[in-house]
């Protein structure tokens, strides 16, 4: 990947969130690592996420300083600083305040896997960041968030949001969907009665391993590029 490929990755990494519909007006947002090692690449602050252009970029160097466009770095900066500092494999992260992510997070209850999207952690429940429910606005709470998320492609940050992470740019927006989803169908599950169905540990993961390989997460990431740009096929 070249440094005008990170760009780019960054502004369709934030319009494929906004088409899945994790968009907060201008808050939340994705990172994706420079390949020359500078820092990161993120949308500058107070921009929507479908609003998002090379223009409106920033390179956040791994200091917190902004080495190329325009304003202060975001806050919550030191999100994807110290994730992509703590595994040198990862590409991109993301950091939205997803509705049924925090919707589900204020339950406390375990993300069961009742459906292919909450396969995604293997039948084992989501990580939790419990830190602080306010910004990750300070180098050690981005450590301490890195530690909970571990190599787990997501977390819940109950009374924020999630994040999630990726080895590709797909990857990492397809985890951040996936989640939010998996916590839609449970909220409903719940909504309606007592949860009894849902796969076991040695089922989730082979279904982990069939529904979620790298080619269907690319998949749906072109899939919410299309919707993205308006270039949906007739129906």
């Amino acid at each position: 990947m070249t440094p005008g490929q990170a760009q780019r990755s960054a502004v369709e990494a934030s319009h494929a969130l906004a088409a899945a519909g994790q968009g907060d007006l201008v808050w939340g947002h994705a990172a994706v690592r420079d390949p020359q090692g500078r820092g990161i690449w993120i949308k500058a602050p107070g921009w929507g996420l479908d609003e998002v252009r090379e223009d409106r970029l920033q390179l956040v160097s791994w200091d917190a300083t902004v080495l190329r466009g325009d304003g202060t770095p975001h806050k919550e900066c030191h999100i994807h600083l110290r994730l992509l500092a703590a595994v040198p494999d990862l590409t991109c992260t993301v950091h939205t305040h997803a509705t049924a992510a925090v919707a589900f997070a204020a339950l406390g209850v375990p993300l069961l896997p009742l459906s292919h999207e909450g396969t995604l952690f293997g039948g084992a429940d989501v990580p939790r960041f419990r830190a602080t429910g306010g910004l990750v606005s300070t180098p050690a709470l981005g450590v301490a968030l890195a530690a909970d998320l571990g190599a787990a492609p997501a977390a819940l940050l109950p009374r924020h949001g999630l994040v999630a992470a990726g080895r590709t740019v797909p990857s990492a927006v397809l985890h951040a969907v996936l989640l939010e989803r998996a916590c839609a169908v449970q909220l409903r599950a719940a909504a309606a009665g007592e949860i009894l169905v849902h796969s076991d540990r040695a089922e989730a993961r082979a279904k982990r391993a069939e529904c979620w390989p790298e080619s269907q997460l690319e998949a749906g990431w072109h899939y919410l590029l299309r919707r993205a740009h308006g270039t949906l096929p007739p129906a």
